[in-house]
């Protein structure tokens, strides 16, 4: 890592930890501590290591399907590392606003591994859709079959709501645009290279172009696998409604382990599920705070008395913070194996 990558890491890092301080702040400031704890330790030990087991799995799904589909194209990867991407790109995720910085991350080892960089990039770029897509669908199920109750949960944020499956849907529009137009990837480089040799930061270059145009070769070739492959495609649909279903029932878990009864599964699920969708493409690192916020606000009427502060500090101590932290180590690992270190210089993965 250069120093400039260095300096760019530390203040995500910095930043993050700035917000998650002020986010501790707010989630505890009226409440009292002692009391909090108690109902933390009420935890049953059973309930909470399927909470941290649902944690676990959420992110390593993504490596499976990561792992599935390279195999499906032709590049052979083992399926430990495809999970090691997963997890590294949830921490770089989690540190940058929008979670811009996990998928560039994990394109920068899988290249590093000697992926082909086309291959890699349809891979992560059918993930993301399809990620994308099984949260859009499920927010226009809520909205469609589970309005009225999500309107008396949701209170104030019920407009935040509909701005997160907005963007969200307009990011999966862009995302098939990009994916399934070549021309428009090609147009979007053209014009950035225009820009840069204008501000004489490139120069006129026939290599750059030919490199282009051979990754633009490489990555029609296996888009165009991939819609010959349609099964592949539905196998990643289905693991990922999966995936997206194992953490929003992880709260559900947490309330059960809590001792809590009295509010259906599909109630708590369809909730949680809210709180993602609206605050998903938040540009705030982790989409810290306002997560918080929001589960404050909308679990209020589940989680009595001092369970709420108790249920928020499980479900995201364990679905993110844990992770994180997971993250963090495969991180680490894995530039203390690879020799040369990570360079996070601006666009040089």
């Amino acid at each position: 890592m250069n120093e400039k990558g260095a300096r760019k890491f530390l203040f995500h890092i910095g930043l993050f930890t700035v917000i998650m301080l002020l986010t501790f702040w707010f989630v505890f400031r009226s409440q009292d501590i002692s009391r909090t704890a108690e109902a933390v330790r009420r935890m049953d030990p059973g309930y909470l290591a399927g909470v941290f087991f649902l944690a676990v799995f959420f992110v390593s799904a993504e490596g499976c399907m990561i792992w599935y589909l390279f195999r499906g194209i032709g590049e052979k990867s083992r399926l430990s590392r495809c999970i090691g991407y997963s997890f590294i790109g949830f921490f770089f995720s989690g540190i940058t606003p929008s979670a811009t910085g996990g998928q560039p991350m994990q394109l920068y080892y899988m290249k590093r591994d000697g992926r082909s960089l086309a291959a890699s990039s349809v891979v992560l770029m059918s993930v993301a859709v399809v990620y994308k897509l099984v949260l859009v669908l499920i927010g226009i199920g809520i909205v469609l079959f589970w309005n009225v109750p999500l309107r008396s949960y949701l209170q104030k944020y019920y407009g935040l709501y509909f701005l997160g499956l907005f963007l969200n849907t307009a990011l999966v529009a862009l995302l098939l645009l990009v994916m399934f137009s070549p021309g428009a990837i090609r147009g979007i480089f053209y014009r950035a290279e225009g820009i840069m040799m204008r501000l004489r930061i490139w120069r006129e270059s026939g290599a750059r172009r030919d490199k282009m145009e051979q990754f633009l070769s490489g990555y029609q070739g296996t888009v165009h696998f991939l819609k010959r492959n349609k099964r592949m495609i539905g196998v990643i649909l289905a693991g990922t409604f999966l995936q997206r279903f194992t953490v929003f029932v992880l709260t559900y878990v947490v309330y059960r382990g809590l001792g809590l009864s009295g509010t259906a599964l599909l109630d708590i699920v369809c909730v949680q599920a809210s709180v993602y969708i609206a605050v998903d493409m938040l540009p705030i690192p982790g989409a810290q705070g306002i997560t918080e916020a929001m589960y404050s606000c909308v679990f209020g009427s589940i989680f009595a008395g001092s369970y709420l502060a108790a249920s928020m500090c499980i479900t995201r101590g364990v679905s993110f913070y844990a992770v994180m932290a997971i993250g963090a180590a495969v991180f680490v690992a894995v530039n203390s194996i690879l020799p040369g270190g990570c360079n996070l210089d601006d666009g040089k993965l």
